[in-house]
């Protein structure tokens, strides 16, 4: 195994048992959405984004610890919007990770619930004295967070992805939509580990522009995967978007253009890093990575 995918693997493993222990079972009529919570953050996943926030956080001597619960509460975040864009009203998707979508395996309604509970959950755990003493970085990452998951991130993003739907969009407005719908909270991740550890507003820059290429990267691997990938190696259906007809960078660009555009973008994305050296090693093997994966 690479020292990038034990790392990977071994950053999985610890932010895993953190959320399961954020997430603790209960009993009572309500325990069933907290099961239904527990199905969409346990049941594996990349984790991508607790890896650049746990990895960004060590480049400025971050406690593990504070680094691993912000790292799981934006996969909290992450998770419940994966749960969300599953429902019947959104992408109608019966598959995640290669288990039956949340909705599916408990009913629409918890599913919502679930989802609901996740986000409150993330900006608890956020504002909680055990993930910083400092109050002040505790409100900024809370902010952070709020903007990267609301209306000029996430939310906003998927609202243009419905829009995209009934409307033939050309490359610059994809790039939005996808930088809002998974740029944004990829860029919060690394932002998280530069707020955690109080780093400089170079140092703040040069991660936000890693992210801003890295996400791009990410969001084209993906299209070229729902394009080429076989659906029991992606653990979702594939070639929804050319059904819908939806325009994505595969479909604008083609297949080669698209996977070259990708291949600049995790090029660039480890350029932005040169200021940290070699302690920015994973970050930039990480570009590569996104653009490469077969999941």
């Amino acid at each position: 195994m690479s020292g990038l995918k034990k790392a990977l693997a071994d950053n999985a493993k610890a932010v895993g048992e953190v959320l399961d222990d954020l997430l603790p079972k209960g009993d009572g009529p309500e325990a069933r959405v907290v099961e239904a919570m527990r199905y969409a953050t346990l049941g594996g996943g990349k984790r991508i984004r607790p890896f650049l926030v746990t990895t960004s956080a060590a480049l400025f001597n971050v406690s593990r610890t504070s680094a691993l619960r912000v790292a799981a509460a934006i996969e909290m975040v992450h998770c419940y919007s994966l749960v969300h864009d599953d429902l019947p009203a959104m992408d109608d998707d019966e598959l995640r990770r290669g288990k039956p979508t949340c909705h599916v395996k408990f009913d629409e309604a918890t599913a919502i619930l679930a989802g609901d509970a996740l986000m409150t959950r993330a900006f608890e755990v956020l504002a909680d004295p055990r993930t910083h003493t400092d109050p002040a970085v505790r409100a900024e990452l809370v902010l952070a967070v709020a903007k990267a998951s609301g209306v000029a991130g996430m939310v906003g993003g998927q609202m243009l992805d419905l829009y995209a739907e009934r409307n033939k969009l050309n490359v610059p407005e994809i790039t939005r939509l996808q930088r809002m719908k998974t740029g944004a909270l990829i860029a919060v991740s690394c932002e998280s580990g530069a707020i955690l550890g109080k780093a400089s507003e170079g140092a703040r820059v040069a991660l936000h522009a890693y992210a801003h290429d890295v996400g791009l990267a990410f969001q084209i691997a993906d299209d070229l995967l729902d394009v080429e990938g076989d659906e029991h190696e992606v653990g979702k259906k594939t070639g929804k978007d050319a059904a819908a007809g939806k325009a994505t960078f595969v479909s604008l660009l083609g297949v080669e253009r698209a996977r070259e555009q990708a291949q600049l973008l995790a090029v660039q994305a480890a350029e932005h890093l040169e200021m940290f050296a070699e302690k920015g090693k994973l970050l930039k093997e990480l570009a590569g990575y996104v653009v490469n994966r077969r999941f």
